[in-house]
Parts: C-alpha cells; sequence; structure tokens
C-alpha cells in the first residue's frame, strides 16, 4: 500500500492534469474549434471524467477490499466507469476514421471542418452507443435474472462471469474498433506509399534521373525558392514575373509541387501517429479484454486477480496517456498549452517548442 498509493495518487493527478488542460486549451483558444479538434475535446472529457471520479472511487475499495460507499453508489459508479471506458474506445475510433478522411478524401474532408453540427452529432452518437452497449445491462440485470449475485461489501457488475454476454459486449468494445483502427492505418499507409510512388515515377518520367538528384539540381526547384521569397527581397533584387510567362508557369508547377510535398510529409506524420495509437490502444486494452473473457469462462478459477487487477489499472493508463498521444501531436495545441501555461515565454519565443517553457 506504500507504493500503490502514490503510484494512484499520480494517476489521477496526471489524468485529470493533462485532460482539464486539453479542454481549457479548446475554451481559451477560438481556434482550435475545428470538427477534427472537437473530437480530442469528446475524447478529452471522458478521460477527465475516469481520472475526477472512477479511479478515486476505486482507490478506498483496492486498498481496503472493500466497497464501503453502498450498493447505489456502486450501480453509479459501474455504469460511469463503463460509459467513460467504451466512449473513450469509440472517441479514439472516431480520431482514426477523422484522419483517415483527411489523408484519403482530402478535399472533402477540408470542405467539411466548418461544419461543427456534424462533428456535435457525431460526439452526441459516441455517448449514446458507450451507454447503450452496457448501462442497461448494469442497470437491469437483478431484476431480470431476479436475484443479484454480488455479495455484501463487493463491488462489479452483474454480468461479471457471463461468457456470452462479455463475449458479445468485447467484440463491439475491443475488438471491432480495433480492427477499424488498424484498417484505418494501413489505408493511410498505402495511400502513402503509392502517391509517394507516383511522384518518384513522374520525376522519373520527366527528368530521367533520380529524385534526390532532380531536386538538387533542377532549376524549377531553385526558381521555387526565388517565388517563396522575392516579397522579403528589395526591389532590385526581386523576380519581375511579368517579363517571363515562362518563368511564372515554372514557379507555379514548382509551388504546387512543394504543395504536394508538405501535403505529403504532413500526412506520414498523421500516419506515424495512427501507428503509435494502435500500438498504445492495443497495449492497454488487449490484456483485459482477454482475461477477463477467460476469467468469466472458468468463473475466476484460472486467472489470478494480481493479474486481473493489472489488466484493469491498464484501461485507465491509457487515459493519462492520451493527452499526449493526440493533442501534444498537433501544433495548435502545443501552441494553446504554451499559452496558457507560460504566456510570457510565447511572446519572447513564439516559435519555440513545448520544453522551452519549462526551462
Amino acid at each position: 500500500q506504500r507504493v500503490a498509493s502514490p503510484l494512484m495518487a499520480l494517476l489521477i493527478a496526471v489524468t485529470v492534469a493533462g485532460n482539464a488542460l486539453v479542454m481549457l486549451a479548446f475554451v481559451a483558444d477560438s481556434s482550435l474549434r475545428t470538427q477534427n479538434n472537437f473530437f480530442l475535446l469528446n475524447l478529452a472529457i471522458s478521460d477527465f471524467l475516469v481520472g475526477a471520479f472512477c479511479i478515486p472511487l476505486y482507490v478506498p475499495y483496492v486498498l481496503t477490499g472493500r466497497w464501503i460507499f453502498g450498493r447505489s453508489l456502486c450501480k453509479l459508479w459501474l455504469v460511469v466507469d463503463y460509459l467513460l471506458c467504451t466512449s473513450s474506445v469509440f472517441n479514439i475510433v472516431l480520431i482514426s476514421y477523422d484522419r483517415f478522411l483527411s489523408v484519403t478524401r482530402a478535399v472533402a474532408y477540408r470542405a467539411q471542418q466548418g461544419n461543427t453540427k456534424q462533428a456535435v452529432l457525431k460526439m452526441v452518437m459516441v455517448w449514446v452507443l458507450a451507454f447503450l452497449l452496457y448501462g442497461p445491462a448494469i442497470i437491469s440485470w437483478e431484476y431480470i435474472s431476479g436475484q443479484s449475485i454480488i455479495p455484501t461489501g463487493e463491488c462489479y457488475a452483474e454480468f461479471f462471469y457471463n461468457w456470452y454476454f462479455l463475449m458479445t459486449a468485447s467484440t463491439l468494445e475491443f475488438f471491432t474498433p480495433f480492427i477499424s483502427v488498424m484498417f484505418f492505418n494501413l489505408s493511410i499507409y498505402l495511400n502513402i506509399q503509392k502517391r509517394t510512388k507516383l511522384r518518384l515515377d513522374v520525376f522519373h518520367e520527366v527528368h530521367n534521373q533520380s529524385f534526390t538528384e532532380e531536386m538538387e539540381m533542377s532549376p524549377e526547384a531553385k526558381l521555387s525558392l526565388k517565388c517563396c521569397k522575392w516579397e522579403q527581397k528589395e526591389p532590385a533584387e526581386t523576380l519581375d514575373l511579368s517579363k517571363s510567362k515562362a518563368q511564372a508557369a515554372a514557379c507555379t508547377a514548382s509551388l504546387g509541387s512543394m504543395t504536394q510535398r508538405f501535403r505529403l510529409s504532413r500526412d506520414k506524420r498523421v500516419a506515424k501517429s495512427l501507428a503509435i495509437i494502435v500500438g498504445i490502444f492495443g497495449i492497454c486494452w488487449a490484456p483485459y479484454t482477454l482475461l477477463m473473457i477467460i476469467r468469466a469462462g472458468c468463473h475466476g478459477h484460472c486467472i489470478s486477480d494480481y493479474w486481473y487487477e493489472t489488466s484493469f489499472w491498464l484501461l485507465w493508463i491509457n487515459s493519462a496517456v492520451n493527452p499526449v498521444l493526440y493533442p501534444l501531436c498537433h501544433y495548435s495545441f502545443r501552441r494553446a498549452f504554451i499559452k496558457l501555461l507560460c504566456p510570457k515565454k510565447l511572446k519572447i519565443q513564439p516559435h519555440d517548442p513545448l520544453q522551452n517553457c519549462w526551462k
């Protein structure tokens, strides 16, 4: 208990503070209120409530081995805990799907960025579906079965040992979302590979040289730099585009190529972040889901309580990790965090990375 108590307190503090910072940044900075960032806000809300409500009520239960808050609060805690953990999973799927669209349906995606009503509708659907998966079963199971199997002083769901229900719920809560996120990740990867190969083929066909050599030697590449810098130079040094339509066309084409390279680079970062999402999501959820199914099949006789408890805490650790995985991967959120945590530093060094706040 001497070791467990500080670790639990640390987990609560990190979960609450990290997700509160995300929500505060969203409120303070209006530029963050885009459709994709609404989904990050929804995730932060569910994870914040995990740290503010679910974990604190569970800590005395773990330390004493006895539920001291009564049956009514037990049911409320179960409903809220299952709701928040499930909504966190569904939000991860929604965020992954949003990033999938941003890469594979870029034009249509950018056109819908101002449609906040659609984003809010998706957010509400996440909470409704998350509640319907476990909420009605937690509330009504003992009334339908005619009795309660929960001993006095303990708190767990009535379906805790019902293998068929847990298998069905786990399919909807973990296996289907995990496969979906894997699909989105793979689709983005294949899309980027296809675009990269196509771009290399075009350069090889036009210049008959390797992509790397051409980028170093191409006059168009050099001209693009002049195009980007001509407004910053003195009038005598500026490039007079009106004198040469050919130069203007070359500049436009080169700038278009630079835009494509920028988007490709951005999409590669999206793919990397999604790969991390898949990994962390699997690490945090797979052990609990598999042990829960096995435990239900053997009525708790084949799985040690220690391993089950460890896997259970992994779910909550995921809520503490999410603020790092998602918003901190976005420059707009990093800048908002700097603005909140050290505004003076932002004024002095506006382009510094987040770690400069702590210097």
